[in-house]
């Protein structure tokens, strides 16, 4: 499973659920590219007040449904979350990075 993101590499690039009618990748650039502007599309809405950013702080991901299970009760519990959720977010996207770059340099995954 961990080796199915080089697929895109091969010589006939990656087809979406064995179909290449679907999605056809080939360019890990372009498919890149297409997910930051569509990302960079859908947050722009989302701050400028698109109908589920009516409320809500811009910068802050998350509304009603940040904590469906009620766990914070207190306000400033509350906001420690949503600043750990955010953090987490981040390291996470980071270390992603570092998945990545090992792979550019190494040719091998974190696993190998």
């Amino acid at each position: 499973w961990f080796k199915a993101g080089a697929q895109i590499f091969s010589d006939g690039g990656l087809d979406y659920l064995g179909n290449p009618n679907l999605v056809h990748a080939q360019s890990i650039i372009a498919t890149l590219a297409i997910q930051v502007i569509l990302m960079g599309a859908i947050e722009g809405y989302r701050v400028n007040g698109g109908p589920l950013g009516e409320g809500l702080d811009s910068l802050y991901p998350g509304g009603d449904y940040f904590d469906p299970l009620g766990l914070a009760d207190d306000p400033d519990t509350f906001a420690e979350l949503k600043v750990k959720e955010i953090k987490n977010g981040r390291l996470a996207m980071f270390s992603n990075f570092g998945f990545f770059v090992q792979a550019i340099v190494t040719g091998k995954g974190p696993i190998q």
